[in-house]
């Protein structure tokens, strides 16, 4: 049988950056490259070598739209930004991998700016007026949904179709915890990939390995990161 894994995307680029020294400088087709490798890592295990079914890397569209910064008033073009032509570019780089299934959610636009948290605290204490804001200041409310839902929805198929006998999860969160539930009574290996990020300990009860494939970072302690 064959092991089927399945990528929380922004989970993965949030880990990634935080392991990669130059990270920054890292085109999108580098990191297409290098989220292959790491998935691959876990088919040649020990004396075990097993056979792919498919990559599922879910993501959502990055944001595309024009709006008025909140202090200043100037014009932000969301679809113009860096980091929107890193996630199309990515997108496009993985839909070009063999056996790399993208699947997309529905990013929800509340519409607004909200300051940020270490801002707010810092109007809280009088370390800052509010005069003093600037544009930087705020973050767009904007968050992905259907995520959880397009995965669970995914492994409900391969469980129950009996395509795989193995799934790795690349997350370390807890709301996963329901689709492992799904898993493992059905017999299949559940094997947790949190690319060294500490596990929720809910999790531990739900998986049946503990893996991560990329390189340990250096500044760890006592195991955690």
């Amino acid at each position: 049988m064959a092991t089927a894994i399945l990528i929380d995307g922004a989970f993965f680029l949030h880990r990634y950056r935080s392991l990669v020294s130059d990270a920054a400088a890292h085109t999108p087709e580098d990191v297409a490259d290098t989220l292959v490798r790491w998935s691959l890592a876990h088919l040649n295990q020990q004396d075990e070598r097993r056979d792919l079914y498919r990559i599922f890397f879910y993501d959502c569209p990055p944001l595309a739209k024009k709006v008025h910064m909140p202090v200043s008033g100037n014009l932000r073009d969301f679809g113009e930004s860096a980091e929107a032509r890193f996630r199309t570019g990515l997108h496009e780089a993985l839909s070009r991998k063999r056996k790399l299934v993208l699947r997309y959610g529905q990013l929800a636009d509340f519409g607004q700016w909200n300051l940020k948290p270490m801002v707010q605290r810092a109007l809280v204490k009088h370390e800052r007026a509010v005069d003093e804001l600037r544009d930087e200041d705020f973050a767009y409310d904007v968050r992905q949904g259907g995520i959880d839902t397009l995965m669970a929805l995914d492994v409900a198929g391969l469980v129950y179709k009996k395509q795989v006998d193995q799934i790795v999860l690349f997350s370390a969160d807890a709301d996963f915890v329901p689709l492992a539930k799904l898993v493992r009574p059905e017999g299949i290996d559940l094997v947790l990939d949190p690319m060294w990020k500490p596990v929720a300990s809910e999790l531990f009860n739900h998986i049946d390995g503990l893996r991560s494939t990329c390189p340990r970072p250096v500044r760890e302690i006592s195991g955690n990161v």
